[in-house]
């Protein structure tokens, strides 16, 4: 009896699956929802309760839309696509986009040339990524994981022309780089308050954000994310921007977090305008092999227009600080436009520091910086620490006087370096408050206060209770404060 219901049970499985339709929209200026469509085309999509499950392609037509405004569960069937030639709206609290087996990924969603799109609060896992064809794209405080090769083959969101949105978003452990664009699209994307973290699982040579040229008016800005890489997949990069084709590179870099990759940043080709600013960049050495990489910022360039302009960043304990090879030229500080500012501390390989690396014949000013962090250096010391004409007679003088690095009081060296664990966080962090902190304040991204905590000496442990995001971490006495990123998983 039982094998005759099994059967029967499997019977009507396949029925379903050969009763499955695709579905196009009438093309009639209508706005549609999921249960709309589960009304016109049941075969396409089935409804129980919150819940949808799309069985078949379904196509969004020019002049139509589709609107997700209450939370609920979209699942998709294995390889099967959405493609949208007019507008598709996610703004609930709450929306999960996956597949119906997480082990047969759908193809994910292709937003087609003139396609209006604006995604919130979404969580988009287990299909085939994000085609954006459009110049119309915004994607905000959502999730993009454990996404694969399909409708996209380059990145988990894949870029074609305009200036897309790409805000407070966590973007992980997918197949493909994070974000990326063609070498010949081009592409000045907002790309702003963003955890991307794992990406290129598939371990190829490939970065996390991989953009290609640019707009020729507007700059393509990578602004505020964290970008953190994995020691399992040791060819993961961190930032690219490639200029292969004769396009424009117009690029701002600023106030980002790039640790734990294969390097920090690489900008290949000719450059219109760049800068490179107020990043910390840290241990971007993962996969450990200086003849392949590892720096914290690399420029490569066969021909130059522009210099780039490199400027109050901090760089740390990658295998080279910042390397220039071919016809590349940077701005490091000089007496006009550009303070300098930028730290450099432990880049190095095979026991030698490297804190600039010009393999160039191209001279280097590179002034007001600090060479060593920590101390106050002798000019022998810093000239130990750079690579340029002294060393090689056929390389560009690096110009690096003055420089200066004042040295930093033990108490606020060891205040800076206080940390919690772990980090990402899941429901707790601990730590040892051995500088008689006595209170705790937590900051969302926009700056607003979210709790405030009265700690104790000694070990502490503190409870979180807070969404997945980015989040701020204030310790304070009456003398001496210190603020730290939170990443709440």
């Amino acid at each position: 009896m039982k094998k005759i219901i099994l059967s029967t049970f499997l019977f009507f499985c396949a029925i379903a699956t050969m009763l499955a339709q695709d579905y196009t929209t009438p093309n009639t200026g209508d706005t549609f929802t999921l249960a709309d469509i589960a009304a016109l085309s049941p075969t396409t999509i089935t409804a129980t309760g919150s819940g949808y499950s799309l069985l078949g392609n379904l196509t969004i037509a020019a002049n139509d839309g589709l609107l997700i405004d209450t939370d609920l569960l979209l699942t998709i069937d294995a390889a099967k696509l959405i493609t949208v030639f007019g507008t598709f709206i996610v703004n609930a609290n709450e929306v999960t986009i996956s597949a119906l087996d997480e082990a047969a990924p759908y193809e994910g969603f292709r937003f087609e040339e003139f396609s209006e799109i604006d995604i919130k609060n979404a969580t988009i896992t287990y299909g085939g990524g994000l085609r954006v064809l459009t110049e119309t794209f915004s994607i905000d405080n959502s999730t993009i994981t454990n996404n694969v090769s399909g409708a996209t083959t380059s990145a988990a969101i894949q870029l074609s022309r305009g200036m897309p949105q790409i805000t407070n978003n966590t973007i992980s452990f997918n197949e493909n780089p994070a974000i990326g664009s063609a070498a010949n699209s081009a592409v000045s994307a907002y790309i702003f308050n963003n955890i991307i973290e794992g990406n290129n699982t598939a371990n190829a040579n490939r970065p996390q954000i991989n953009m290609g040229t640019t707009m020729a008016s507007e700059s393509l800005e990578i602004i505020q994310n964290t970008i953190i890489g994995d020691a399992n997949n040791p060819r993961a990069g961190g930032i690219s921007i490639a200029n292969f084709t004769g396009g424009n590179v117009n690029v701002i870099i600023d106030e980002n977090t790039i640790s734990n990759n294969r390097y920090g940043v690489a900008i290949l080709g000719a450059v219109n305008d760049a800068v490179i600013s107020n990043n910390v960049i840290e241990d971007n050495n993962i996969e450990n092999d200086p003849n392949l990489g590892g720096s914290g910022i690399n420029l490569y360039a066969a021909s130059s227009i522009n210099e780039v302009v490199v400027t109050g960043n901090e760089i740390r304990r990658n295998l080279w600080g910042i390397t220039l090879q071919d016809q590349a030229i940077i701005n490091l500080g000089d007496d006009a436009t550009n303070p300098g500012g930028n730290t450099f501390s432990e880049n190095g390989n095979n026991g030698e520091i490297y804190a600039l690396y010009n393999n160039t014949a191209n001279p280097v000013s590179a002034k007001n910086n600090c060479w060593i962090e920590g101390q106050q250096s002798t000019e022998e010391e810093v000239e130990d620490v750079i690579f340029h004409q002294v060393d090689d007679a056929t390389l560009g003088l690096v110009t690096f006087d003055p420089f200066e690095c004042g040295t930093v009081g033990v108490d606020e060296v060891a205040v800076e370096n206080f940390s919690f664990y772990p980090n990402p966080v899941k429901n707790e962090i601990n730590f040892n408050n051995i500088f008689s902190f006595s209170t705790v304040e937590i900051y969302g991204i926009q700056g607003n206060l979210i709790a405030t905590e009265k700690i104790a000496e000694g070990q502490n442990v503190l409870p979180i209770n807070l969404s997945t995001g980015l989040y701020f971490v204030k310790f304070s006495n009456d003398a001496q404060t210190v603020t730290k990123k939170m990443i709440v998983e």
